[in-house]
């Protein structure tokens, strides 16, 4: 936790290093850019005027009326990109020609452009969308996630050699000569002992380690055996990162859900065919009068009397 405050304290530093950059301060790194592509590479303002950097506002002003009338549009017609050429003269004939611009751009003339400009500036000039910054967002958090774990993952092989040291060192004896059969010794987990106010050592947590001879290391908790060594410590893994984990359990959870469905339907499907097997032997054949009574008395839907009822019905019909 201490690793990942630090790490976090860096950035917000960084941060507020490269945010300190102004609206004004990017338009000169715009425009140094754009003047290294269309002029070459390691033109500057002054090379460009064809000035010296000690040069006065009324130099700059000749360098410029003279620069300007050899690349008016008028005087090269046909001639590709130079309107953009003439209108970004005037830009930094303007900036050289303001005090304040100037001392803007002598002090990057001097100690030369940043390469990373600012959030700000990048995001003023692409402008990411959502998905754009989720994905961003995504990927440096899963990194430092990534970073702490193996941070971690050094510290604990740090602390597991200590502790095989400190149990190997109680057990053989400062020399650290392998003793002829195991061993048992009570190791100090909290390193070595500190002294109160009063002067007294205070001891840290204990465990009873078992040493054998061939220096294999094990814990002993509880009657419980358990290897000690770099095994122990986990290993950094991106599998192990908050957004795999999201997406592993997303797609299990899918599945469980398919399954759900795919063994309810099957079930449904069985017990359809049930009931369509058992309605079709219990219902009388069409016509069979005698069979329908018959099943009726029996399924308690048709009383005796009801039936006596039928059959006056019919002997009157003959009469």
């Amino acid at each position: 936790m201490r690793y990942l405050s630090i790490l976090f304290a860096a950035l917000a530093f960084l941060t507020g290093l490269v945010n300190a950059w102004t609206k004004e301060d990017h338009e000169i790194f715009d425009l140094v850019s754009a003047v290294e592509a269309a002029e070459g590479k390691g033109t500057t303002f002054y090379s460009w005027l064809e000035v010296l950097p000690s040069a006065s506002v009324a130099e700059i002003g000749r360098a410029y009326r003279r620069k300007s009338m050899l690349l008016h549009p008028d005087k090269n017609p046909g001639v590709k990109g130079v309107q953009e050429r003439f209108a970004r003269l005037g830009v930094v004939a303007s900036i050289l020609r303001s005090q304040e611009g100037r001392e803007r751009y002598d002090f990057f003339h001097k100690n030369g452009v940043p390469r990373w400009r600012g959030t700000g500036y990048y995001y003023s000039r692409f402008r990411p969308g959502l998905g754009t910054v989720l994905v961003f967002l995504t990927a440096l958090s899963t990194g430092l996630q990534y970073v702490v774990q193996r941070m971690n993952y050094k510290r604990d092989l740090a602390r597991i050699e200590y502790i095989l040291e400190q149990a190997k060192l109680t057990a053989w004896g400062p020399k650290l000569i392998p003793a002829s059969s195991r061993r048992k010794v009570r190791v100090n987990l909290s390193g070595p002992p500190r002294l109160d106010e009063d002067g007294n050592a205070v001891l840290g947590k204990s465990i009873d380690m078992v040493v054998e001879s061939n220096g294999d290391v094990f814990m002993l908790e509880a009657d419980v055996v358990t290897p000690i060594n770099s095994s122990a410590a986990t290993p950094p893994s991106l599998n192990g990162t908050w957004f795999i984990v999201f997406v592993t359990a997303l797609i299990g959870k899918i599945r469980g859900r398919e399954e759900q469905s795919s063994a309810a339907i099957q079930v449904g499907d069985g017990d359809d065919s049930e009931r369509g097997t058992g309605t079709g032997s219990d219902l009388p054949e069409p016509g069979n009068a005698d069979q329908e009574r018959n099943l009726g008395v029996k399924s308690g839907k048709i009383g005796p009397a009801a039936l006596k009822a039928g059959g006056r019905r019919r002997k009157t019909g003959k009469k």
